[in-house]
């Protein structure tokens, strides 16, 4: 016989961020419907034995009334205590049967009820245990809401309310509200109360506990271990559903189901959330208290879905946290493609920034209607994975091409075959030169053969030339790829041509080019390899079948990246350092001369700036790097406008208020990103249910509410971004919006350069957003009156290669913008070679006079959008990838020392920025000034006063 036990939903947290937080979570008596709508009680919490008697331990005191009021107090309303002996009833189980119990009455407010000061009883990080046994008596209709609440005062500050839990109860009914709350830190006053029911029905209030759980002060102390302990009480269902609840849907407990094919895959029970109309639906338990703030913990559930015909969706855990000033906030841990078939892992990492006074961690994600099935959740402290040491690489090879028979010596029967059913075949006619990239890379080389592969009869658009590359790739080595492609005649629509790698069963995007005419077109790209493969191909596709497809000098080779940082460096000496004399005035010249002279750069005026997140910022460890190292921020979503306007009308500038308020008050300047965003999945469902007119409304109310609240603010605005790779606003009212929101934004906020932003511009992937295609699309906003004032350029690169990105650089150039790196980040899971990839793109951006500015997208772990891009682990510790930007950082910095001449001068070269300079004559007195270094190319001299020497 099946084993089950049904939990029904309380009506939790969830992502609707107009919901009232006070709303979320019910702890105790659990509510459900039943199909006909009607309420479903729930025995488990109905029925509750008084607690009685005194206990030491117990935060609140006289905590049975059995002292009358003694310590309690009513909130703008009146107490009395009703005896045993009394002879009075309110209608609820008789005092015969529950003893003495307060009532409060008279009361006017919903927030009027009973308080007690427990200041002294209570102390900061620790997690307490709130039991009350409670009922209401009067005019009461259906349930009624019962609500322990803590006043949080300071005199220095408004007061603060913090929910602790919620109850529903019924008329002539006891029941029990239970919660946890944890306080980050202590404030002057702390004050206990319950409130919640409508005006004119009376609190009847039996006995209130208040105990503490967990003392992570007093564990620490004692050497408790916690390493290994799973945050999770009943993590395996043995206890049914104890400590378990539904999120706004039912739960039940299973030892099998579809008759026995669905069985545990350990343990002897699993959970299933059930009835499920939202996403967000699913099971949750609270973990208040048990975690802690800065810390990593990893999460890992054992999930699959079932029903509603649906045989893979996506799983989800995700902890949401309340923080004391009741903001709510969301963190996905992960996720995985979930089956019907099997049980699979979920597992991921978190970390909280901020205190929180609620925490909780949740399964949902499938769509509505399927059933989520979980056998167990495990939440743990992570455990700290060295970092790996630097690969060792023998013998690179740099430049050596590691295809066979490239020139076509042998043909095509050494090396080559046809992937595909398709023809080789060898011609001549192609370049004799090698590709403009490639030669950037190589220099000086062999003229090609000018023999080339002609691929006839494809059938498909993979078919094309292929070789084998399996024994000939070394692991952690970047490869560039360089190759003269062309097409047959009778094309008659744009065609993709794409170099493409086999590995295992992984596609790697080696490059792709547009050709739409019967010219040579060059593909340049890259890849890394950073796992052993058991079978690499290298093979070119794309065009569509039919269409004849020619290739010439494919060449797969490594790149030397310290070479080209050393040619960088030569280029950043020319554009960013200047010759500058610095004149010594305000003093007699004897004085002066053979006086030591320590010229010390403090700051290079190149912008280097990352992305911040608005949670990011309570974490004072990020904010002390972030402050130190970067002097420009960018907001991941905060200012985005499903951010600001998740629901129509209810704005939330809130978290975009906060975080600049703390980049101005430390003279870091920012950037706006971004007002709209042209791909429809980015935006919200609101708008885009907006007809026409009322859709032309809503971009002018945003344009006009963003661009006046913070005139002046934001030094460049992302107005429209990706447009390369989105048309949602464009299709929808026409094609001059674009244009529209560039000159309303420039109206609205003159002050603000105005850029374009789109990826995959510099590293030859994406024909859609070549060099080319964004210079057309800039000339055409800026024909049409489109102040368009900067170019973005996002970063988001794996394997970058300098003549690549530089050649992309080249190319933007010839408009004559200003170009910003705007979301440069690059990805290993070796953080010496994601140190070395973000090197090069650093010293190509610093190298290049068209860029005037880098934003890194974030650099902490867990607050990323890409995995093992990260500089600094999410517990503060700055990895190799970190140390690297902090290395570059600093020889972007100029130093020099030497002596005053006797013209009472001292000359020297340096990077552009911030100075200081010390001076020690020969009687040992010093001064310390500050000065300048402009941008420009021709020598600059400065005069620096030393009056009172």
């Amino acid at each position: 016989m099946k084993r089950f036990t049904v939990c029904c939903f309380s009506n939790p947290i969830h992502k609707n961020k107009n919901h009232n937080p006070d709303k979320k979570l019910r702890n105790s008596m659990e509510i459900s419907r039943n199909d006909n709508g009607e309420h479903a009680k729930q025995n488990n919490n109905n029925n509750v034995t008084p607690i009685i008697g005194s206990d030491r331990t117990n935060v609140i005191v006289n905590h049975d009334f059995s002292l009358g009021t003694h310590s309690w107090h009513p909130n703008c309303c009146e107490a009395s205590i009703v005896t045993g002996d009394s002879g009075i009833s309110h209608g609820v189980l008789g005092p015969s049967k529950c003893g003495s119990y307060v009532v409060v009455k008279n009361r006017k407010e919903t927030w009027q009820g009973l308080e007690q000061d427990i200041t002294s009883r209570v102390k900061p990080c620790c997690l307490y245990k709130v039991s009350a046994t409670v009922a209401v008596s009067g005019p009461v209709q259906g349930l009624v809401e019962v609500m322990a609440t803590l006043k949080l005062e300071n005199q220095q500050s408004p007061t603060n309310y913090q929910f602790i839990a919620k109850t529903c109860v019924f008329k002539e009914k006891w029941v029990r509200l239970e919660g946890m709350f944890s306080l980050p830190s202590l404030p002057e006053r702390v004050v206990f109360y319950l409130e919640g029911p409508s005006p004119g029905i009376d609190l009847l209030i039996q006995s209130v506990t208040i105990h503490l759980e967990s003392d992570p002060e007093r564990e620490r102390q004692e050497g408790v271990t916690v390493e290994d302990e799973n945050l999770v009480v009943n993590p395996n269902f043995e206890d049914g559903l104890n400590n378990w609840s539904g999120r706004s849907c039912k739960i039940v407990c299973h030892d099998s189901m579809a008759d026995g094919k669905i069985v545990p895959l350990s343990g002897k029970a699993f959970a299933a959330a059930t009835e499920r109309t939202q996403n967000w639906n699913g099971i949750q338990q609270e973990i208040t208290g048990k975690v802690e703030r800065k810390r990593v913990y990893e999460a890992t559930a054992v999930v699959r879905i079932y029903g509603n015909n649906v045989t893979s969706a996506t799983v989800q855990a995700t902890l949401w946290v309340q923080n004391p000033n009741q903001r709510d906030q969301y963190i996905g841990i992960a996720n995985v493609q979930a089956t019907d078939k099997e049980w699979i892992q979920c597992k991921g990492k978190f970390l909280l920034n901020g205190s929180a006074s609620r925490v909780v961690i949740y399964i949902e994600g499938p769509p509505p209607g399927t059933d989520i099935l979980l056998n167990s959740l495990t939440v743990k402290h992570a455990e700290k994975i060295p970092p790996s040491p630097r690969p060792a690489i023998e013998n690179p090879a740099f430049g050596v091409n590691i295809l066979t028979n490239s020139q076509l010596t042998d043909g095509t029967t050494n090396g080559w075959f046809p992937l595909g059913n398709c023809t080789l075949s060898v011609a001549e006619g192609s370049p004799r030169i090698l590709p403009p990239m490639a030669r950037d890379s190589l220099g000086p080389h062999e003229p090609l053969s000018g023999r080339y592969m002609l691929v006839t009869n494809r059938t498909q658009t993979w078919m094309g030339p292929a070789q084998m590359i399996t024994d000939k790739l070394k692991l952690f080595l970047t490869y560039q790829i360089s190759v003269w492609v062309k097409l047959g005649s009778g094309i008659n629509s744009p065609q993709n041509v794409n170099v493409a790698l086999g590995i295992d069963s992984q596609w790697v995007n080696g490059g792709q080019v547009e050709i739409n005419d019967d010219k040579w077109h060059e593909i340049g790209g890259s890849f890394r390899v950073e796992k052993q493969p058991s079978k690499a191909l290298v093979y070119i596709q794309g065009p569509s079948s039919g269409v004849d497809l020619m290739v010439a000098g494919l060449q797969i080779f490594p790149v030397d990246r310290l070479a080209r940082i050393k040619h960088l460096r030569r280029q950043s000496d020319k554009i960013r350092r200047s010759d500058v004399i610095l004149k010594f005035s305000g003093v007699d010249a004897s004085k002066l001369s053979g006086a030591t002279v320590k010229v010390r750069q403090t700051r290079n005026s190149f912008p280097v700036g990352t992305c911040i997140s608005r949670s990011s910022i309570d974490n004072e460890d990020f904010v002390d790097f972030f402050l130190k190292n970067f002097n420009w921020a960018v907001f991941g979503n905060e200012l985005k406008w499903y951010w600001t306007e998740p629901e129509q009308g209810k704005l939330n500038y809130q978290d975009a208020d906060d975080m600049l308020n703390l980049c101005s008050s430390n003279n870091i300047e920012t950037r706006g990103h971004c007002i709209f965003w042209e791909v429809q999945a980015t935006v919200q469902q609101w708008i885009q249910n907006m007809n026409q007119n009322d859709l032309n409304t809503a971009v002018q109310n945003r344009l006009t509410g963003l661009l006046n609240r913070y005139k002046g603010k934001f030094k460049h605005y992302d107005v429209n971004n990706e447009m390369l790779h989105g048309s949602f606003y464009q299709d929808k009212l026409g094609k001059d919006i674009r244009v529209n929101m560039f000159k309303t934004a420039h109206q609205l906020d003159p002050s603000a350069t105005l850029f374009v932003n789109d990826y995959h511009i510099e590293d030859g992937c994406d024909p859609k957003s070549c060099p080319e295609k964004y210079i057309e699309h800039i000339l055409d906003l800026q024909e049409k009156g489109a102040p368009v004032g900067g170019i973005g350029i996002q970063g988001h690169i794996d394997s970058p290669v300098g003549p690549i990105v530089c050649s992309a650089l080249d190319r933007l150039g010839i408009l004559g913008l200003p170009i910003w790196f705007t979301e440069l980040d690059v990805s290993s899971i070796n953080e010496h070679i994601r140190g070395d990839d973000l090197e090069v793109m650093m010293w190509e951006a610093f190298g290049h006079p068209a860029v005037e500015g880098i934003m890194l997208w974030g650099f902490w772990e867990l607050f990323m959008s890409r995995d093992n891009s990260h500089l600094v682990n999410a517990e503060g510790d700055v990895n190799e990838a970190g140390k690297r930007l902090l290395a570059v950082k600093k020889d972007w910095l100029s130093h020099a020392n030497g002596h005053i001449d006797q013209n009472g001068a001292f000359a020297f070269r340096g990077y552009h920025g911030n100075y200081a300079v010390e001076v020690i004559t020969s009687s040992s007195q010093k001064v310390l000034k500050t000065f300048v270094v402009e941008k420009g190319d021709s020598a600059q001299v400065i005069t620096v006063d030393l009056q009172g020497l």
